[in-house]
């Protein structure tokens, strides 16, 4: 990587021992560090995880994904911090792919569009979020952003869907999208009740008025 600009990826898992080592070693080619945030796990994650060389940060108790992405931007030591998922469906070779536009000075936060959002409901939160976002997947998990940006992120709700662009929009982010192929994965889908909830997390961000004062510089 560049001496300039240092980059760290976060991955927050929950019991992903079938996976995280995969994730971990070919994310270690494209990043300066690699951050763990085991949230809770009891199959031994995080003890894999720490034996190929990524921080492993340790929540007791369970935070949720907001809560161990937020856990991982606090502890990042990288200019420019990537997330994405510990079940292997996000490739890593994509990683430069999404570091791209922030290189080039053309964005502050790049999401990795898939070529389709599988689940009806987080359609749903998409199709949300566009009254104030034009986006393709507001909700996917794999992203680059600027550390200056991650750190000013509440994440308050009971997943990152659509509040997490639509937070960032409010300080004045500029936003881009990038093509990603998913992985398949051995691990079942659950359903997310959880969204129902984040539906009025997100209501709440599409209603707030823009920052004046507090946003990027």
């Amino acid at each position: 990587m560049s001496a300039q600009i240092a980059i760290s990826a976060i991955i927050p898992a929950y019991n992903e021992k079938e996976s995280i080592a995969e994730v971990i070693t070919e994310a270690q080619k494209f990043v300066d560090e690699v951050i763990v945030v085991d949230d809770g796990s009891t199959d031994g994650t995080g003890v894999i995880a720490r034996g190929l060389g990524a921080w492993v940060v340790t929540n007791e108790h369970r935070k949720g994904y907001a809560g161990a992405i937020k856990t991982g931007f606090e502890k990042a030591r990288g200019d420019i911090l990537v997330t994405l998922d510990a079940d292997g469906e996000n490739h890593p070779g994509d990683i430069p792919r999404l570091l791209k536009p922030i290189l080039e000075g053309k964005a502050d936060l790049v999401l990795g569009r898939r070529g389709r959002i599988p689940r009806s409901s987080e359609r749903f939160i998409n199709w949300l979020t566009n009254f104030k976002l034009k986006l393709a997947d507001s909700g996917t998990g794999f992203r680059a952003l600027k550390r200056e940006l991650a750190l000013k992120l509440d994440l308050k709700g009971k997943c990152t869907c659509g509040i997490f662009v639509l937070e960032a929009n409010h300080y004045g982010a500029r936003i881009a999208e990038e093509p990603i192929a998913l992985q398949p994965i051995l691990k079942r889908r659950k359903r997310a009740w959880s969204h129902f909830w984040q539906i009025f997390y997100v209501l709440r961000w599409l209603v707030k008025p823009p920052t004046t004062g507090d946003g990027l510089n």
